[in-house]
Order: structure tokens, then sequence, then C-alpha cells
């Protein structure tokens, strides 16, 4: 079964949160250990000292100590530390016990424990004192001197090691139980909420995840915090108005594509059929013909634009940059339009100009200034003026191609370089376009570093002004990114 992301956040936590209270545990049980140890010696210490110095005073009040008398000192003394008390002569014998018929009274104190008491001065151990005791208990000796100084014995104070310390451990571990399991009952409610909290986000970007892959991009999500989520849900709604606007050009371009496809075959068929059962006489055959050429050229131009677009759009486009007299160039076209030119009675003007060089593609800025011409041919009022302008501004050339008329509003400025665009005045004195020559236009450009704008007032004119780098001669000379230079200059 799968796991939830709120399940794997629940088991991250509540594990760090069991680790930290064992780890938390685990030390102040380390820390009682030591504090038990080193306080239980300190007590053992105390009582050795003070036994010491008891036993020498005893006996500088007795020539002959009273064994009962420090048989009962010995007892209330040993109740202070829990433990037991032995006395001993120099040889190690054990005279003396705090505990009646204690077994060790008799034994001897392994001589190895004797030593360091005659080098050091003192002895600590926790043991099992050479083998006296059955278990472990820590130990503390210190001679015991007479009035001289001299040592005549020695005092052993000791005490169990294991059962206070076990006795105080247990009760340790039952109260931190109980503790632990409030806490985490405590937390783990915490956690589930906070860790709802956390996933909630991620929960609804998946929600609109799905509906986008089903097609509906008019998810946003909230975006309340500026945390690593809140970018990323802010991405997610871009994202979505992205897909949206893609989407919405998507169909446009569907409909705009079946819109240009269904006039020209409609025609087409309707004509044919026509010359075919015999509705068109034949003496009007070629009039209906010749128009069923024009539309097979419309269909071609759709095609040859939209294949060209497809390419540039797929970076498949391949620039063959060369120096360009972009001046010649607009002559050039100027005389492929003449036809139009002569025919709306246009007056072309700007064309006086010194060799403009450019570095583009001569092909492409055929079609760029061929696009821009033919636009301007169609659009100037009967008897206007046709005028171009060529200027350097930098590293770049700026063409200007104008036309007197009816002009383009702001509305129409803003989406006149839309794929399949055509204003409504457009669409009445212009049959044969498919609306993607600016569009084109705008692409290449683009291709090329290139730019391009509109300026227009309504009812005076048009002029489109484009810009492309200048020639360089130097260009040729460019390094292509494996280091080795270019001689062609080609891109």
């Amino acid at each position: 079964m799968q796991r939830s992301i709120i399940f794997k956040y629940f088991t991250i936590y509540l594990a760090l949160v069991l680790l930290s209270i064992a780890v938390l545990g685990a030390g102040i049980m380390a820390f009682a250990t030591m504090y038990f140890k080193d306080e239980n010696y300190q007590q053992l210490e105390v009582c050795a000292q003070k036994g010491s110095w008891q036993i020498t005073q005893l006996l500088d009040e007795n020539t002959v100590l009273d064994q009962d008398l420090v048989t009962d000192y010995l007892s209330v003394m040993a109740s202070s530390v829990s433990g037991e008390l032995l006395l001993s002569d120099l040889d190690g014998t054990l005279l003396l016990s705090s505990q009646p018929d204690s077994p060790l009274v008799g034994k001897q104190v392994d001589s190895r424990i004797l030593d360091q008491l005659r080098l050091d001065g003192s002895y600590r151990e926790m043991g099992y004192l050479g083998g006296l005791f059955p278990a472990h208990y820590n130990t503390v000796a210190l001679p015991i001197y007479d009035q001289s100084q001299q040592p005549i014995g020695y005092f052993f104070a000791c005490a169990p090691a294991g059962e206070p310390l076990n006795s105080f451990l247990l009760d340790f571990l039952q109260v931190f139980s109980v503790a632990s399991v409030i806490v985490l009952a405590v937390v783990s409610v915490i956690i589930y909420f906070v860790s709802r909290q956390l996933v909630k986000p991620l929960r609804q970007m998946s929600e609109a995840a799905a509906k986008m892959s089903s097609g509906d991009f008019s998810q946003q999500l909230m975006v309340d915090s500026d945390d690593e989520l809140g970018q990323l849900a802010l991405a997610m709604n871009h994202m979505a108005q992205s897909l949206s606007s893609l989407e919405t050009m998507r169909r446009s371009f569907i409909s705009n594509v079946s819109h240009e496809l269904k006039t020209p075959m409609t025609t087409i068929s309707g004509f044919v059929d026509g010359i075919l059962d015999g509705t068109i006489p034949p003496d009007q055959q070629k009039k209906y013909l010749r128009i069923v050429s024009e539309e097979v050229n419309r269909l071609s131009r759709l095609v040859v634009s939209m294949l060209n677009l497809s390419r540039i759009e797929a970076g498949e486009m391949r620039l063959t940059r060369q120096k360009v007299d972009v001046v010649d160039s607009t002559i050039q076209t100027l005389f492929q339009l003449e036809s139009q030119i002569e025919k709306r009675e246009l007056q072309v003007e700007g064309l006086e100009h010194e060799p403009l060089y450019v570095d583009a593609d001569p092909d492409l800025l055929h079609q760029v200034i061929y696009n821009l011409t033919e636009n301007a041919c169609k659009f100037a009022d009967q008897g206007g003026t046709l005028s171009f302008s060529f200027e350097k501004e930098s590293n770049r050339a700026m063409v200007g191609v104008r036309n007197t008329g009816e002009g383009l509003s702001k509305q129409e400025i803003s989406r006149v370089f839309d794929r399949f665009y055509k204003t409504d005045r457009s669409r009445g004195l212009d049959k044969t376009g498919v609306g993607l020559g600016l569009y084109i236009v705008r692409s290449i450009l683009t291709l090329h570093g290139g730019d391009i704008i509109v300026r227009s007032v309504k009812g005076e004119y048009t002029e489109f002004v484009f810009t492309l780098p200048l020639y360089n001669p130097m260009r040729k000379f460019k390094k292509k990114p494996d280091g080795k230079e270019d001689p062609n200059g080609k891109s």
C-alpha cells in the first residue's frame, strides 16, 4: 500500500523524538551513575577520616580499646553509609567489624592493598576487596595513627556499589517511562497536525497538477508564504497561466488554420464542380479557373508560411549571414511589387540613400522587406505615399516602411503581430492574406537578433520600423564555442 507523505513525516518526526528521549534518558542515567559513585566515595572518605580520627582519640584516652565500645561506634557510623566498617592491624588482619558476627573478622586483607596503603596513605576501589566481599563494594581505606603519628592499623569504610544506585535507577526509569509516554502522546498529536499543515499545500498542488493534466488550467493556488512551498505554488500559478495561454493559442491556431483552409477549398471545390457538371458555361470557365488558381496560390503561400514558422519555432532555420545592402534589397522588392504600386497610384519616397550594409540572411531579409512593403501597399490609401527610411544607430541599422492611410488603433497595434490576426478593415481589403505575414517578419528579425515596432496615427499613417545588426567585417573571424575560427561567419 502506498504510504502518504503525512505518514512519512509523522514517522520521521516521531523517530527523532524517540531518539531524543532515549539519548536524554541514557544521559541522565550515566550522569546519575557518576554522581552516585562520586557521592558514595565522598561519604565513605568522610566516614573513614572520622573513624580513623576517632580511633586515635580513643587510644589517647585508653591504653586498651574497649571492643564493645568500638563496635558500637562503628555500627553507628556504618548506618550513615549503609555499609560495613572494618578495622585491621598493620598486617591486614581484620580485627573488628561494624556488623556483629561478621564473617570477615579474622580474615586477611590482600597484600597489594596494604602495599598501596603504605605507599599512598590511602586506598580506593570498587571491587571485592581482594576477594573478601561476594559482590562489588565501594571501599575507602585510611591508616590509623597513634599519638606519635605512627600507623598502627587501617580503617576500611565499605558500601555496596549496586544496591542504592540500582534502586534509584529503577525509580527513575519508572518515572521517566511514564513521562516519556505522556510526552510522546502530546508530541504525536502535535506532529500529526503540523504534518497535515505542511502537506496541505502539496496536496493542493497535486490536485491542481492532476486537473492541469486533464486540460483544466484555471487552477490558482493560494500563496501565503515566501518559503520554498510558496515559491513552488507561485511557479505553478505562472505555469498554469502559461499553459492556459498556450492552450488558447493552440485552439485559436487550429480554428484559424481550419478557417483559412476551408475558405479556399470551398471555393476551389465549388468552381471545379461547376465546371465539371456544366453549371458554369464554357465562356466563363477561364474566369473561374483564374479564381481557382488564385486560391491554390493562396493555399500554397499558407503552407509555405506555416512550414517556415514551424522551422523557426523548432530552431531548425539556419541563417546564412552575409553582407547585404538593405537599400538595394528594398529597391529589388519594389520592382516585384511594381504592379500593385501602379494600381494604387502610390508615390514612393526615401530610396535616395547610400548603401546600408547589414549582417543578415539575404533570402530571409528579402521576405521581411517584401511582407512589410506588400502590407503597406495593400492598406495605403489610393494615390497615397509609400516611404522608406534608413538610419544607423550605434551598431544597428534602422529601416522604416511607412504608408499613408487609415492607420491602426491602439488595440490593433497590440495584436498586429499575432498569428492569423487581421483587422476588420484588412478582412475586407485583403482577401488573399492569411494573417501570418507580420508574425513571420517578427520571428525572422528575432532570429537575427533584431526587433520591430509599429507606429500609427489613426486616419493618417502606419509605419513599421525594424532593426538589424550592421555588417561587421571582423565577424567572419568570430570564434565558435569550440574555440575554432569560423571563416564563413555562419550560425
